[in-house]
């Protein structure tokens, strides 16, 4: 293992080492940024997007949506200039901006826009595509949303990062080359075009002069793998990358003394948790409620963040980001390892158990090391395993993954777009659900009074929190790298977005 690693740094360092010298990418506008995780081809396209902030790296690129998380707020009007909804609550109509073009030169039109929602199949497709009657084509450039009864989350769920339902592609372009051709050479209506592609390397993208919003300031885009972070701090430090994302600890500190690089870290809409996946098989120690307290109180947070995010996240005892509507604030469970090793001998297990693997969301091993050792301390033996992101998402999606899992989502929306897709029945990240989450989640859904749907939803995250579903480790402090040449990184401009963005915005000097 240690040996293919070797290799797997090795390999990464002549890639960047091959990369076109920073003077040369000056001179052509190439802005080249080092990605921490896989890239790979499904995140292309706006139709598998997961119930996670990852695809978004690449959706803000090569796409647009109706409505999206902007600086402007996080549902400002893009693809649709503005909207209406009726006074029954059941319909939306959307009016198209003038102007929008997709890459080939096809206006988007309202047809896109159908053809879109009926073709996506991501997380909260289920939900949204239950809620939605019918996508009626007004007119070339309006479209309505006609709801079975209002819901008052429509928005959240179809304007938001929440899902990748409202992210519009060409139905004609589609309808032309297939759904693989469209994946090999993918169009789209947002500031970059695609170029090229090798999964798992890089992706190339070129400024689209006829966005809509404004013709981007930077000629070329490439987003680079380099999933080893000494590696990606090195290409920082040499000028072959201009900016990359994900440092911690040591390397972030050793970052930010370096002479030319400044170190940013917005603060995300990421949640990390440990979750207990085995909790809802009831010949598991984890089905015993005093066990999984016992894990929360065995961990150091502070320490976590300090050691992981140079102290700039935020500790939370709650499942979704405070900034939300809806949003109940919970302070983090104390560090007290004392009471966790009571709570262990009263539910039996006081000389612990092995709890099997540890998986965490890649690339966050250190992060699940650390917790393991914190585990380890009451008992609690378990084994990281490292996987790639791709495999994990797949693999956390399809409900494959035992033990414990260290998960985390960065998408915007709302409390109950943050709960959906991993407390209840068929949430795309759930392994089990409670009854009464699942019945107060359909009422909330279903409710138009905005002080009841308030207590209807905090009483889920109570009841999320008081059962210990999951406990929350921290809010992430999103760390990055830029180099010198870069004017304007997008660090920020988007709250609680992790990436680069709007792509337009960026600069070089």
């Amino acid at each position: 293992m240690r040996g293919s690693r070797s290799l797997l740094i090795a390999v990464l360092v002549v890639m960047v080492g091959s990369a076109a010298p920073p003077a040369l990418a000056a001179q052509d506008g190439t802005l080249t940024i080092g990605v921490h995780v896989t890239l790979v081809s499904r995140w292309l396209d706006p139709a598998e997007t997961e119930a996670l902030i990852t695809p978004f790296m690449v959706l803000y690129a090569l796409h647009d949506a109706l409505v999206k998380p902007m600086p402007a707020g996080i549902t400002t009007p893009s693809l649709a200039e503005s909207w209406t909804v009726s006074k029954d609550g059941t319909t939306y109509e959307f009016v198209l901006r003038k102007g929008a073009r997709f890459h080939n030169g096809d206006p988007v039109t309202a047809e896109d826009v159908k053809f879109s929602f009926e073709r996506y199949r991501g997380s909260g497709a289920g939900i949204l595509k239950e809620k939605v009657k019918d996508v009626q084509v007004a007119a070339a450039n309006r479209v309505r949303f006609v709801l079975k009864e209002p819901w008052q989350d429509f928005m959240s769920f179809y304007g938001t990062s929440a899902t990748g339902a409202g992210w519009i592609v060409p139905k004609k372009y589609i309808e032309k080359v297939g759904e693989d051709g469209f994946k090999k050479a993918p169009v789209g209506a947002g500031p970059y075009k695609f170029v090229s592609f090798t999964p798992g390397i890089e992706l190339v993208v070129e400024a689209f002069p006829d966005y809509w919003r404004k013709a981007p300031q930077v000629k070329r885009i490439v987003m680079r793998s380099i999933p080893d972070e000494a590696t990606r701090a090195a290409a920082v430090k040499t000028g072959q990358v201009d900016l990359a994302y994900l440092f911690g600890g040591a390397i972030a500190g050793d970052l930010r003394v370096t002479p030319g690089i400044k170190v940013v870290a917005p603060l995300l809409y990421g949640i990390y948790w440990l979750d207990f996946v085995n909790q809802w098989d009831p010949k598991s120690p984890w089905h015993d409620q005093r066990v999984r307290m016992a894990a929360g109180l065995a961990i150091d947070r502070q320490a976590l963040n300090q050691a992981e995010m140079l102290g700039l996240g935020r500790l939370t005892g709650s499942f979704v980001p405070p900034s939300f509507d809806f949003a109940l604030h919970l302070e983090p469970p104390p560090y007290d390892p004392k009471r966790a090793k009571q709570l262990m001998v009263e539910a039996g297990y006081p000389n612990g158990f092995d709890a099997g693997d540890l998986t965490p969301l890649p690339p966050y091993a250190s992060l699940a090391e650390a917790v393991g050792g914190y585990l380890q301390a009451i008992g609690i033996r378990s084994r990281v395993r490292a996987m790639e992101r791709a495999a994990f998402l797949s693999a956390w999606r399809e409900k494959k993954l035992t033990g414990l899992v260290i998960g985390a989502t960065g998408a915007a929306g709302n409390a109950a777009a943050r709960l959906e897709p991993f407390f209840t029945k068929g949430g795309t990240y759930a392994y089990g659900t409670l009854p009464e989450i699942d019945d107060l989640f359909q009422r909330q859904a279903k409710e138009t009074d905005r002080k009841q749907r308030e207590a209807q939803l905090h009483q889920i995250q109570k009841i999320v929190a008081d059962r210990v579903l999951v406990t929350p480790l921290f809010q992430q402090g999103f760390i990055w790298g830029v180099g010198p040449r870069v004017t304007e990184s997008g660090a920020g401009l988007i709250q609680g977005f992790p990436y680069a963005a709007p792509f337009e915005d960026l600069k070089l000097k």
